[in-house]
């Protein structure tokens, strides 16, 4: 068994390294969680874009992530789970969006599951970030 750490991405002991995320994250047990609902590429009117583009709807979506955790006390630094849904069938278009969304996680190792779905709630939609984060207040 690992020893606890404070927070964040447990040390890989077996799993392949290949993979850009942890495998595995702890919260301390004085933390509190913030349950994100996923975050999606919505402007501050309503609409979804960029219409067509992968990259850009993931960027907007880790913005908006960024805000939600902000008004929530937290920052991209205390999430511990991520899901990045992106809706297509095309591992190329998962490839995309993934970058884009590890790219905004800087050295931050978080556990994420890249899923190709169907389809997503909003006409248009392309991309969603559903969290979870850890703080001390």
């Amino acid at each position: 068994m690992l020893p606890p750490t404070p927070a964040g991405s447990l040390p890989r002991q077996t799993l392949s390294d290949v993979a850009e995320y942890a495998y595995a994250a702890t919260a301390p047990c004085d933390a509190r969680l913030i349950f994100l609902a996923g975050a999606c590429p919505l402007a501050a009117d309503g609409t979804v874009g960029p219409v067509g583009d992968y990259a850009g709807q993931a960027a907007r979506a880790v913005e908006n992530l960024r805000t939600a955790l902000g008004e929530a006390g937290a920052d991209l630094g205390d999430l511990i789970s991520t899901r990045v849904l992106v809706a297509t069938a095309r591992q190329e278009d998962l490839v995309t969006a993934w970058e884009v969304y590890r790219d905004a996680m800087g050295d931050h190792a978080v556990p994420s599951t890249l899923l190709g779905v169907t389809v997503l709630g909003y006409t248009d939609q392309l991309v969603e970030i559903e969290a979870v984060a850890a703080v001390r207040d």
